[in-house]
């Protein structure tokens, strides 16, 4: 399937005011090198490209996601699950194929990472189980049902359950902004092997 062009293109460095310059230094691992100019500074990720374009906005989300990615209370593990989740459930492949290469770097299998996706996890353990069963029961009620959430909560500490209500929330905020302006993967997302995204039929 062609992907459809861009609603809107990621700013390119070069473009960057000094006031989006300011917002992505701090609240970004290597955000110098991003800006630099040199010839061998990464490629910006396309994400932080659209978030140039406002970057009051840019900054206050970066601030806050940072603390999910660098400050977690919730294990890494589980949260790439539920992020996993919530990418393949909307949709959203850049989203998707950008937490695929992190939960790759996490350990988590291609055998996981397919399950994800077909929802096969009957033989998983029970807290990843509940993972996915909670992020589910928000994307389709908003809610988590009565039973996962007290088993939740023996798996849990009370700091660990509210940051993945947020992290399900964050990434389906996420989720919107990458589908609603048709963000692009970046070229070292990875290959083909992780599942299509945009194979899933409505």
């Amino acid at each position: 399937m062609t992907a459809p062009a861009p609603r809107l293109e990621p700013l390119p460095p070069e473009k960057w005011t000094d006031e989006a310059r300011a917002m992505l230094r701090g609240r970004v691992r290597s955000a110098d090198r991003y800006l630099s100019g040199e010839s061998d500074a990464p490629r910006m990720p396309n994400i932080l490209g659209i978030l140039g374009h406002h970057a009051e906005l840019g900054g206050a989300w970066l601030a806050y996601n940072g603390l999910l990615l660098e400050q977690p209370a919730l294990e890494p593990r589980l949260r790439e699950l539920a992020v996993l989740r919530v990418a393949w459930r909307t949709r959203a492949a850049y989203e998707w194929h950008q937490h695929v290469r992190i939960a790759r770097g996490l350990g988590i299998g291609e055998r996981t990472i397919e399950d994800i996706a077909c929802g096969d996890t009957a033989a998983w353990p029970e807290t990843d189980r509940l993972i996915l069963a909670a992020a589910d029961e928000l994307l389709d009620r908003h809610r988590i049902a009565d039973p996962t959430w007290a088993a939740l909560h023996r798996c849990l500490d009370t700091r660990q359950l509210l940051e993945l209500l947020f992290v399900v929330g964050s990434y389906l905020c996420l989720a919107l902004v990458c589908n609603s302006v048709d963000l692009q993967p970046d070229p070292e997302a990875g290959s083909a092997a992780a599942p299509d995204v945009s194979e899933v039929e409505d």
